[in-house]
């Protein structure tokens, strides 16, 4: 009895929502699901590649071939949904988060190799995760400036995102007010207002970020291990970690705490090992720097591990 009452109860509610005049906002909020809803029933006809199937389109689409490049991101799509999903509630929609994630997936085909000996999914999630944190880091950039401002400011990053995984460097004002067709004075001052998020290039922010405990992404606690996606990524880890020379591997190991220790302070690493605080702060920055190398080397690109 209670059951029937709650159902005609809400039954009631929905009748009396739906008998309400279609605001603004609500019209764009069903338009938003609705378009959200046709998207995922479209990507959900394409079918998933086997193993095979994507090494033979991947090696096609380094040669150039459209198709084949086109097929490996049709057949990606919902990866990018899925980890889109767990970025919401955090300034964007959905949509915008999978547009944005969507962006990933292309540059993590056009950059992929099947010889490196890593399945595309787990390849493509780091692409996808980090173009997804840059669309939220420069949402949570401009949310107090003017809403018309922040509207052609992001058009503007867009725009230079997209030139960026074109291009594969960063592009002039000029090139970015092109392919936004906006003037070039106009993007100057929009790009002005874009903080710079500082990579890992610069050693002061890379102490000041680690000691902290925070990561280039803004996400807390990032370090190493955050690369690890599944064991065929650990086991690389290790091998690139083998690369470095004994006393930097020692340190990164040590300092975050991997193959089993406990994330250490620099000052706790230097009484273990007999070293300054100073002098272990150089050789973990020395040390990330040569396992940046490393992973640009495998065709991992540093933006992976700095928002730049």
């Amino acid at each position: 009895m209670i059951e029937e009452n709650t159902d005609k109860i809400a039954d009631a509610a929905n009748a009396a929502y739906d008998a309400l005049p279609l605001d603004r906002s609500r019209r764009e909020a069903e338009a938003c699901s609705d378009v959200t809803r046709l998207y995922l029933r479209e990507i959900g006809a394409s079918p998933l590649l086997s193993a095979s199937e994507e090494a033979r389109l991947a090696r096609l689409a380094r040669e150039g071939d459209a198709v084949s490049r086109d097929r490996m991101i049709e057949s990606n799509l919902r990866l990018v949904v899925k980890i889109a999903r767990r970025y919401l509630n955090r300034g964007l929609s959905l949509l915008d988060l999978i547009e944005e994630g969507n962006l990933g997936l292309i540059r993590a085909v056009e950059k992929f190799d099947p010889g490196r000996g890593f399945r595309f999914s787990t390849y493509a999630t780091w692409w996808i995760r980090q173009n997804i944190e840059r669309g939220l880091m420069n949402q949570v950039r401009t949310v107090r400036l003017p809403v018309h401002v922040v509207k052609e400011l992001n058009v503007c990053l867009r725009a230079r995102r997209e030139l960026l995984q074109q291009c594969a460097r960063e592009p002039s004002a000029d090139e970015v007010a092109t392919r936004a067709a906006r003037p070039v004075a106009t993007v100057k001052r929009l790009l002005a207002l874009d903080e710079k998020v500082t990579a890992l290039d610069d050693p002061q922010n890379t102490e000041a970020e680690l000691h902290e405990g925070r990561g280039p992404v803004g996400q807390p606690e990032w370090q190493p291990d955050g690369l690890i996606q599944d064991h065929q990524v650990a086991e690389r880890l290790h091998l690139w970690l083998q690369e470095l020379p004994p006393r930097h591997r020692e340190v990164l190991i040590r300092r975050f705490g991997l193959n089993g220790y406990r994330v250490e302070t620099l000052e706790n690493v230097g009484a273990e090992i007999g070293l300054t605080r100073e002098r272990v702060r150089q050789i973990q920055i020395e040390a990330l720097k040569q396992l940046k190398q490393i992973l640009g080397r495998e065709g991992l690109n540093k933006e992976i591990l700095a928002e730049s």
